[in-house]
């Protein structure tokens, strides 16, 4: 029977000690960040890119999609994000609908990137914008991105959504009006419910 040294059983008490220390920091930490700021009230439901008359292959534009519902989770910026058509967001108070509309896309080259650096970029300019389930927009930007040097024409998908992303993380949100799917707000309804009770 082999006996464990004096050195292994302190190593192996600091390392639970951490473990604990870390669970109890990271747990503080989501508490925090659960409560700071109007924004984290929001939840958005993210539309399908729509590149309109735009030659934009479709690849694309699902490559635009995943990135950007990628980049949106780690801004901390939504309560909840939804894809489109998501039957839980249509019962999610307080949702913002996120649109992408492309207005511009130069394909570029990979080739003349790599042989040359100042040639062949890909380009991509989109308008984004936030809207209340009511149309009303609360942030309209448009966005850039491009990859100019060395890198896959598809790395302009990552760049623009990690830059959409970024706007509006920065961006100021409205105080929630805690809008129901149909519209109205809770005095509206509870009104409407005093009125069907009479």
């Amino acid at each position: 029977m082999q006996l464990i040294s004096k050195s292994t059983v302190a190593l192996a008490r600091r390392l639970i000690f951490l473990g604990i220390a870390l669970i109890v920091f990271t747990a503080q930490q989501g508490n925090a960040s659960a409560h700071d700021g109007g924004d984290r009230e929001w939840s958005v439901q993210v539309e399908l890119v729509n590149s309109g008359d735009i030659n934009l292959d479709p690849a694309f534009r699902v490559a635009i999609y995943e990135n950007l519902l990628s980049e949106l989770e780690k801004t901390n910026k939504f309560q909840n994000i939804y894809r489109s058509g998501d039957r839980l967001a249509t019962t999610t108070p307080d949702m913002l609908i996120l649109k992408i509309n492309v207005r511009k896309f130069d394909a570029g080259s990979e080739t003349k990137r790599a042989v040359t650096t100042v040639a062949g970029a890909t380009k991509l300019k989109v308008q984004c914008q936030l809207e209340t389930r009511d149309g009303r927009v609360v942030s309209d930007n448009l966005v850039e991105a491009s990859v100019r040097f060395f890198g896959s024409n598809m790395r302009v998908t990552h760049n623009l959504a990690h830059n959409i992303a970024g706007t509006i993380k920065k961006s100021t949100l409205p105080e929630p009006t805690h809008v129901s799917q149909d519209g109205q707000t809770p005095d509206e309804l509870s009104r409407a419910q005093v009125e069907a009770n009479r």
